[in-house]
């Protein structure tokens, strides 16, 4: 192979891989979300709830099938279901009054004289005195104690 061919092939390659680039695209794209996550104690109520509806869907098909069939246990499946239905009812309004009281508690800022914001502001404060005097007491034990009127 001449010198020609091979600049010519490496050519070739050069070309295949900028059109291999091209058309290359990534399986998704990172977005921004809409909205923002849940608070882990009303994502673990959703989670929980979910679960249990799931099963619940899955029981009562299974006693409609053990109906059709005529199989003696679809009288308990029957049974079991309405109680996995009343769970479910409740699971449900578990999420519900675990995100309200979330809410409560943690505040959704929604006016300027929220009771929540100015919450966060005393914890912000205290916070801040609190770091304050780790500081200063950080300070004494370094300098040895010195600056004290006395030593216990």
């Amino acid at each position: 192979m001449g010198t020609a061919e091979r600049s010519r092939a490496a050519e070739g390659d050069a070309a295949t891989t900028t059109q291999q680039r091209a058309s290359y695209r990534p399986l998704w794209v990172e977005e921004p979300a809409r909205r923002r996550r849940l608070p882990d104690p009303v994502r673990t109520a959703a989670v929980r709830a979910v679960l249990i509806i799931s099963l619940t869907l899955l029981q009562a098909m299974v006693a409609l099938l053990c109906t059709l069939a005529e199989s003696w246990l679809a009288f308990p499946m029957v049974i079991s279901s309405v109680v996995s239905t009343v769970v479910a009812t409740w699971s449900v309004l578990d999420v519900w009054v675990t995100r309200q009281v979330w809410n409560q508690r943690n505040g959704v800022v929604s006016a300027p004289n929220s009771t929540a914001r100015s919450l966060r502001r005393e914890r912000r404060r205290a916070r801040r005195q609190a770091r304050a005097a780790e500081r200063a007491q950080e300070r004494i034990r370094r300098q040895g104690g010195a600056g004290q009127l006395s030593h216990p």
